[in-house]
């Protein structure tokens, strides 16, 4: 399992079923969980929500906890987002996520 983890890449949520014996067993299986996740549910079964344009929702209390961004969805990130920008910096001393030859491939949108 400790492979399996190491291998996955970040996930909005990581189940684990498992007694508490076997969770203090693979103390470090679960750091690796906590490491990859938002969210780790134990010997639960998460909802069915996928991180993607499509997906959006959100509004008023109960549904967020901030009318202005849904939970789930692109504009998630927003909630936990603090924006910061470069002005006038030269290309080579951007950090590589913004450089114009995009090192890290980075998805970015025109939005």
């Amino acid at each position: 399992m400790q492979a399996v983890a190491d291998a996955v890449e970040g996930q909005l949520t990581c189940t684990v079923m498992a007694t508490e014996a076997e969770i203090r067993s693979h103390a470090e299986l679960l750091q690796t969980i906590q490491g990859k996740c938002g969210r780790i549910i134990f010997n639960g079964v998460p909802t069915g929500v996928e991180v993607c344009h499509a997906m959006q929702h959100g509004g008023p209390f109960p549904s967020s906890t901030d009318a202005r961004y849904g939970s789930v969805g692109p504009d998630a990130i927003k909630r936990f987002a603090r924006p910061l920008a470069f002005q006038n910096f030269p290309d080579a001393l951007l950090p590589d996520e913004l450089k114009e030859a995009n090192p890290l491939q980075v998805n970015r949108t025109t939005e």
